[in-house]
């Protein structure tokens, strides 16, 4: 590869084929060579050793072309035109041979034979010889013909020797070899950071996938669980049919024998009034005075009987019954809906730590980081930027900057708490306006009936019962959080339409003890338990 290309050629030669890299791979010691080049260095051989740098590699590397390097050789291959015809000898009078060198002072390329008196002539060895090229006024002063050795930084251009004495007296002016080294260190720099660009998108591209097939995950699990949804929900429906069938069939057998009563008390009606009407009737024909004056004065007025105008059959036989069955199909399909919107958040549950760099002094951790109580008691501790000072706060040692992650906290026995996730850069000193726009996402009770969410001014929470223990749930890319009362399975409050550019760490504030009312303890709890 000709010289005559420049520093650049050289940091895009293989130093095994020594010509511009062809389908060039990065090995991990961070040198690149020809693909095809290095697959031969290390063919039948156990160990791998960087032909450079001699540095050994316990097993082959997976191989994978440098795309930006590549492209770069191809860029670079286009612009100098590197496939070029031979630079021939100027001395040799018939077969011209192909030359070994250009000198620049003597302005003549030479074969290998003609350039021996280079070699040895004292006088000779002091030219400038270069790989041969055959444009050799490209590498000369044009003002003064001499070897353009020397390269100006103020007026960025190659000079030969004689221009520093010229115009070029005052200025910065190096070798082209210390130029050289500094384009160098810049060109490193350079594929440095193309490198880690590349690293950084593979990592990108990785993260993708990663995402993608978590969500693909995600997705099945929530079809499952909708599947699973829809098939209670048909057997709550079948149920409640069953249910509604009998209960009519019921009531159709309970007005059949209330109508087969009332018949029978009506026949028996009739008999005992046509008996009447016959005794009435022997009466009207009889000429016996006597006896006609004596009969019971009752039978000189109808008979008592029940006023059937007023008796009606009970017809409503599915109304009320359909009303019933709606009513409580309802209830349960609303049971349903809630418990699997509580099982689909409890899929993302994490395991949550407390982190104790991070707790006010007058906070007391269990052994195992899952609880957290308040004690009128201060510790020693080391005030470091992580803990709280003033709010009687701590944080989880875990955070998260993507996906979705959940977790429960009883609050059992409390008159005061409040629950959430704060972004990793909140102040943590001092009092605190707990708001989105300073990095908290929570929601608390006051005064042991009063419930918020916090903003500035907090927002009012009207809950139709006391939680127990409190879900809380992120959705980081949707910017979302929302908390749940577990065991009613309702839905407290949510955050959404947030941007979540940094981690995100669950926050538990216990509040102060007030003289053992609100001495009851935050506890981690693991969640998948509250639902059968």
């Amino acid at each position: 590869m000709s010289s005559s290309s420049g520093p650049l050629a050289e940091e895009l030669q293989c130093s095994v084929c020594l010509d511009v890299f062809t389908d060039p791979v990065t090995i991990p010691c961070g040198h690149n060579f020809c693909k095809s080049c290095l697959n031969q260095c290390w063919n039948n051989s156990e160990t791998c050793i960087c032909p450079l740098c001699k540095e050994t590699f316990s097993k082959k590397t997976n191989l994978k072309i440098n795309t930006a390097l590549r492209q770069v050789a191809q860029l670079f291959q286009e612009k100098f035109s590197l496939s070029k015809s031979e630079v021939l000898c100027d001395i040799c009078d018939e077969t011209k041979i192909k030359a070994l060198k250009t000198c620049l002072m003597c302005q003549t390329s030479y074969c290998k034979t003609h350039l021996d008196p280079h070699q040895r002539v004292m006088s000779l060895k002091k030219h400038k010889l270069m790989d041969p090229v055959e444009n050799i006024k490209d590498y000369l002063c044009q003002k003064h013909e001499r070897p353009l050795e020397l390269f100006c930084r103020d007026d960025q251009m190659y000079v030969c020797s004689f221009c520093t004495d010229g115009d070029h007296k005052t200025h910065n002016t190096v070798t082209l070899e210390d130029e050289s080294k500094e384009k160098k260190t810049h060109l490193m720099k350079t594929q440095k950071d193309v490198q880690q660009m590349i690293q950084d998108r593979n990592k990108k591209i990785e993260d993708i996938k990663h995402s993608a097939e978590f969500r693909k995950k995600s997705t099945e699990q929530e079809k499952a669980a909708s599947v699973e949804l829809f098939r209670d929900l048909m057997r709550s429906i079948e149920r409640c049919q069953a249910e509604l069938l009998e209960m009519m069939e019921e009531k159709q057998k309970a007005a059949e024998k209330q109508g087969e009563d009332l018949i029978q008390e009506l026949q028996q009606e009739i008999t005992e009034l046509k008996m009447r009407n016959t005794e009435l009737d022997h009466l009207l024909h009889t000429e016996d005075h006597l006896q006609l004056l004596q009969i019971d004065p009752s039978l000189c007025s109808p008979p008592h009987t029940r006023n059937w105008p007023e008796i009606s059959m009970n017809t409503d036989v599915s109304v009320e019954t359909l009303k019933r069955a709606l009513t409580q199909l309802q209830e349960t399909l609303d049971e349903k809906l809630k418990e699997t919107v509580l099982r689909g958040m409890q899929q993302y549950a994490v395991d949550v730590t407390l982190d104790p760099d991070t707790a006010h002094p007058n906070l007391t951790l269990s052994d195992d980081g899952k609880q957290v109580r308040h004690g009128d008691i201060k510790q020693k501790l080391p005030n470091n930027p992580e803990r709280f000072d003033h709010c009687t706060c701590v944080l989880g040692k875990e955070g998260f900057s993507s996906g979705r992650f959940y977790f429960e906290v009883q609050v059992k026995g409390k008159t005061r708490w409040s629950l959430g996730v704060v972004r990793k850069s909140i102040n943590r000193k001092g009092k605190i306006i707990v708001c989105p726009q300073n990095g908290f996402w929570a929601v608390g009770l006051w005064n042991g009936n009063e419930y918020w969410a916090c903003g500035n001014p907090p927002v009012s929470l009207s809950l139709s019962r006391k939680p127990q223990t409190v879900g809380v749930f992120v959705n980081y890319e949707e910017g979302l959080v929302s908390f749940y009362d577990v065991e009613s399975r309702s839905h407290i409050h949510s955050f959404t339409g947030q941007s979540f550019t940094y981690k995100l760490y669950p926050l538990f504030h216990t509040c102060p003890n007030d003289k053992g009312k609100n001495s009851a303890p935050l506890i981690i709890t693991p969640a998948l338990q509250k639902i059968c």
